[in-house]
């Protein structure tokens, strides 16, 4: 059996319109590009230490060191980071916020409030694509700290290579500390890794320009033309080759993942100021050293390095690794706070770690389940070269998703013309499609662990939502009419206590448990009684002038009211804020009418899984299961713990 408190906000399929409030005008604007550096940008930051390497390793080395076959990779990169980082993600893909939240599920839920969706079965295929593009990113987000730290750490291999023993410990290491440092919130840690993010694309910036300018003749590879060239004469080894290349995108998605912990104009302003021609100038580094001496393409970005810099940089690299992973253990944080508020995952204890930017969040059993399985892909794998491997498979499908919500953003907000909208999702797609093709070979090597972990995620957050339906249908049965209830105390003439009574409730239509619980067993009613239903819209935020909706039960005297609140999925169910703004402080403070002494009962289900057989037994025991670890439904409204009842009662599902 499982407990599980009643009165949970219920996500709304047709909310309100409400724009979030902007930053306040100069509050850290530079500190949130230095920040973003650190937070943002870490992931695809990182990526020129594996990203080139694994290029020319694919396939036993059928990318050979050529000056053809260099030039046409240099070309892939830079064109992919064109298209699919600067045009798609920083370009179009930032300006399809949902009221300034990013990530796949504040896409869908944009989507489904712009089609205006009235037919169930749209709206679901649209969350459910939400939902899949959401578990396809915490695959991936859990390969990015492994591959990323290990890549780095590597490096000592190359200064000294009687140090490989020391590798994985050391990985380990790191990553603990790594984990151990979320608590402190986003902002503060980007804070501390912004500076460090800074010296390291400087770094990276100034290692490639010294071999493009004694081979300027690499800056060819800035025309696609090498890289139709490389296709056209090569499709074979070019389609393998992509499947490498994407690697030095694949924190695209964490980055639109941040957005809310950001805002929109400080990462673009990074990538296109610092991160951009930072990656560019060293690929195009690293491809002019492979041409010039093709030994170099077993580590072509340390052996960039002049042989006294290398190990500064290995320590460098570590560093920036640290901070690549906290690009998509931030991301996360923001997707999993998201599934919470939209009804796909169950309450978890969320930590708000700014008190300006309502994005930035800690989760504190995310993080520990991050940990754990990063710590087992780490020790499994072994290599960031092993990884690498499987790395790609499920961000891939997550930029196919994201391109099609965004093609319906596209037409239905902004209004673009059909031959715009062609153009766009033709290129995309064909850069995408190439991406995923490539990477299906991965999926025997190691990419079916990403796949695996994305399906179990789905599971999840579909049997939640199925479960929470299902258990509002049972509640229904036993709960009975609150007007109902109404005609039981006029009838029995129950004594009235002083005070305000207030009981959280999923909806007006039925009474809660608790209040029959306390007719039944105490046989008295409060002066004022007070049911709260809140409500999540698909925005993230609802300002307070429109949250709120009182109506009164029955006469005004016998002293029965219905209060709704809608919440954006970012905003914090605080249910004593409701009550202070639907009933202003009395004249009496402390009195019997004052809300801030007001009693709250809430009721603690028991779920019991009733059915022995069936294709849907299974999902009735896991989502018995998910309840179980729930947080208490008294933290998640922010109800005082001194003046709270918890009453109990069964349900059998």
């Amino acid at each position: 059996m499982a407990e599980l408190v009643s009165g949970e906000v219920v996500p709304q399929e047709d909310p309100p319109s409400a724009r979030r409030p902007g930053p306040e005008p100069g509050l850290g604007g530079q500190a949130l590009v230095v920040g973003a550096l650190g937070v943002v940008y870490g992931d695809i930051g990182t990526s020129p230490l594996y990203a080139m390497r694994t290029v020319f390793a694919v396939d036993g080395g059928a990318v050979r060191a050529t000056v053809g076959d260099v030039l046409g990779v240099a070309s892939l990169v830079f064109w992919s980071l064109t298209l699919t980082v600067s045009v798609k993600y920083v370009v179009f893909v930032l300006r399809a916020d949902n009221d300034g939240e990013g990530g796949v599920l504040a896409l869908a839920a944009l989507v489904q409030r712009s089609l205006d969706i009235r037919s169930r079965g749209r709206a679901a295929v649209v969350m459910g694509l939400g939902v899949l593009g959401a578990s396809l990113f915490y695959g991936d987000s859990i390969i990015t700290p492994a591959i990323s730290v290990l890549s780095a750490v590597e490096g000592l291999e190359v200064v000294s290579p009687g140090l490989s023993h020391a590798v994985l410990p050391l990985a380990v290491a790191v990553l603990t500390g790594l984990f151990a440092v979320q608590r402190w919130g986003t902002g503060r840690v980007g804070g501390v890794f912004g500076p460090v993010m800074f010296l390291w694309f400087a770094a990276l910036a100034a290692a490639g320009l010294a071999e493009v300018v004694a081979q300027p003749g690499i800056l060819r590879g800035l025309s696609p033309s090498y890289a139709v060239r490389f296709a056209a004469g090569r499709p074979a080894v070019a389609l393998v080759a992509m499947g490498a290349v994407v690697l030095a995108v694949t924190g695209a998605e964490a980055l639109y993942a941040d957005l809310g912990q950001f805002g929109r104009r400080p990462i673009r302003r990074a990538w296109f100021l610092l991160v951009f021609p930072a990656l560019t100038l060293n690929y195009l580094g690293q491809a002019a050293l492979v041409a010039r001496d093709p030994t170099a393409r077993e580590d072509p970005f340390f052996l960039l390095l002049p042989s006294w810099a290398q190990l500064p940089m290995v320590v460098l690299a570590t560093a920036a690794t640290v901070i690549a992973s906290q690009a998509v253990i931030a991301g996360a944080f923001s997707v999993s706070h998201q599934a919470m508020r939209l009804g796909y995952l169950p309450r978890l204890r969320v930590r708000h770690t700014s008190s300006r930017e309502a994005g930035q969040v800690y989760v504190p059993a995310v993080n520990q389940a991050l940990f754990v399985a990063v710590l087992l892909v780490v020790l499994a794998f072994g290599s960031s070269a092993r990884l690498a491997t499987a790395y790609g498979v499920a961000v891939t499908a997550t930029f196919l998703i994201t391109t099609a919500l965004l093609l319906v953003v596209a037409r239905v907000r902004w209004r673009w013309s059909w031959r715009r909208l062609v153009l766009l999702g033709g290129v995309l797609g064909v850069v995408e499609l190439t991406y995923s093709v490539a990477n299906l070979a991965k999926v025997a090597h190691g990419g079916w662990v990403t796949l695996l972990i994305a399906a179990a995620l789905f599971t999840v957050m579909t049997t939640w939502r199925r479960g929470r339906a299902e258990l509002v249908t049972r509640r229904v049965g036993q709960e009975g009419a609150l007007d109902d209830v109404l005609a039981r105390v006029r009838a029995a003439a129950l004594p009235r206590v002083p005070g305000v009574a207030v009981y959280p409730h999923p909806t007006r239509e039925t009474a809660p448990l608790a209040l029959r619980a306390t007719i039944d067993r105490f046989h008295v009613v409060h002066d004022r009684v007070v049911v709260i239903t809140g409500r999540t819209t698909t925005v993230p935020h609802v300002p307070w002038d429109r949250r709120l909706r009182i109506e009164q039960i029955g006469v005004p005297a016998e002293g029965f009211l219905h209060v709704t609140a809608e919440f954006g999925f970012q905003d914090a169910t605080d249910f004593p804020a409701v009550l202070r703004h639907a009933f202003p402080r009395s004249a009496d403070p402390g009195g019997a009418d004052d809300p801030d002494t007001a009693t709250w009962f809430v009721t603690r289900l028991t779920l019991r899984p009733t059915r022995r057989a069936g294709p849907g037994a299974w999902r009735t025991r896991l989502f018995v299961v998910l309840a179980s670890h729930a947080a208490g439904q008294a933290d998640f409204l922010h109800l005082p713990t001194d003046r709270t009842v918890v009453m109990g009662a069964r349900i059998d599902l």
